[in-house]
């Protein structure tokens, strides 16, 4: 009897009917500078024709543990919208246009029904980001992975003016920091909200704890990562001066807004009280994780920061309106070596 392929875990057969569901999901996202489709041994795209000095951007991210979720859930129609946000949001963050993505997904065993509709969610996050989903891999990995759970990886390629890259160096004291709201845990320490939330206060997936006002555990642990291109793009087109920004991820509020800055002569300053810290969060909290832990953990509600000029704050306001944007603090003077600091 001949051993093949499939005999050691790999079916050839799936991948390629993976790919033919993946071919009208793609196209769906096409830019005009794409040239060819799904299917070649690489992806081709050619520079936007109204830049003078265009320089290309790129960034890589997974999902982490919120893929666990997602497993035990059975859940898999927005994970690709997360895996499209952890790689776009911080491109965007550097003035950049997002262009192009490619994931990879590897699992045990491929089931083509799941996979598919993981790349459904990462096209739907490309739609939403105006870039093209040109290509990925699909790899079958028997005895890396358990059975059918896989893994995702993404990449985002941008390209922006190489006058307008962010963050800009004239930063001072007094720049109003705007806020705009996240979905709640995004993609970022889900491996502490799984340890408190199901293994601490022993819930279940399904439970709806008061707190989350009608919603389940996992309603609220996989809600997807809001993608925050259009913001950005409407600042684009209106000629706002914003001078940088910051995509709220691992190291939430204590770590990242202070990657703006090119020295230690300033600190962001963030009124907590200026927004809503969200259920899940206030449920995670309630558990016993102090107040710095929180803070450095997950965004608490806040899964982008924008630094404008005072005179431009309320005209950034108003027109990021859609997006719920507010003031929720400033750039000041450092002192004691703090780099974030809040009000509360």
């Amino acid at each position: 009897m001949a051993i093949t392929y499939k005999d050691a875990g790999v079916d050839i057969d799936a991948g390629n009917a993976l790919v033919d569901r993946i071919k009208p999901l793609a196209k769906s996202t096409m830019r005009p500078e794409v040239l060819g489709g799904i299917g070649g041994f690489a992806a081709l795209c050619r520079l936007p024709t109204d830049y003078k000095e265009p320089i290309l951007v790129s960034g890589t991210d997974g999902v982490g543990t919120k893929l666990k979720t997602a497993f035990a859930a059975n859940r898999h129609d927005t994970i690709g919208i997360d895996l499209v946000a952890m790689c776009v949001n911080d491109v965007l963050v550097t003035g950049a246009e997002p262009l192009f993505f490619l994931d990879y997904f590897a699992t045990g065993a491929l089931d083509v029904e799941t996979a598919a509709t993981v790349i459904a969610g990462i096209a739907e996050g490309c739609r939403q980001s105006k870039c093209a989903l040109v290509g990925g891999e699909t790899a079958e990995l028997p005895g890396l992975y358990h059975g059918k759970d896989y893994d995702l990886a993404g990449f985002c390629v941008g390209v922006v003016e190489k006058a307008l890259i962010r963050p800009q160096r004239d930063l001072v004291a007094g720049d109003i920091v705007i806020g705009l709201p996240s979905a709640g845990l995004h993609s970022n320490g889900h491996s502490l909200a799984r340890k408190v939330v199901l293994e601490v206060l022993k819930h279940s997936l399904d439970d709806r704890p008061p707190l989350l006002g009608g919603s389940t555990v996992a309603d609220e642990m996989i809600r997807p990562t809001i993608i925050y291109a259009s913001a950005f793009a409407a600042l684009k087109q209106a000629g706002v001066p914003w001078k940088a920004a910051a995509h709220i991820t691992g190291g939430g509020l204590v770590e990242n807004p202070p990657r703006i800055f090119a020295d230690d002569s300033l600190a962001v300053e963030l009124d907590l009280r200026t927004w809503d810290v969200p259920p899940i969060m206030q449920l995670i909290a309630g558990a016993g994780v102090t107040e710095h832990e929180m803070r450095r953990t997950f965004n608490l509600g806040i899964g982008m920061t924008i630094v404008v000029p005072v005179e431009a704050a309320n005209r950034t306001v108003a027109l990021l309106s859609s997006s719920k944007a507010r003031v929720i603090g400033k750039l000041a003077p450092r002192a004691g070596g703090e780099a974030s600091r809040f009000i509360a």
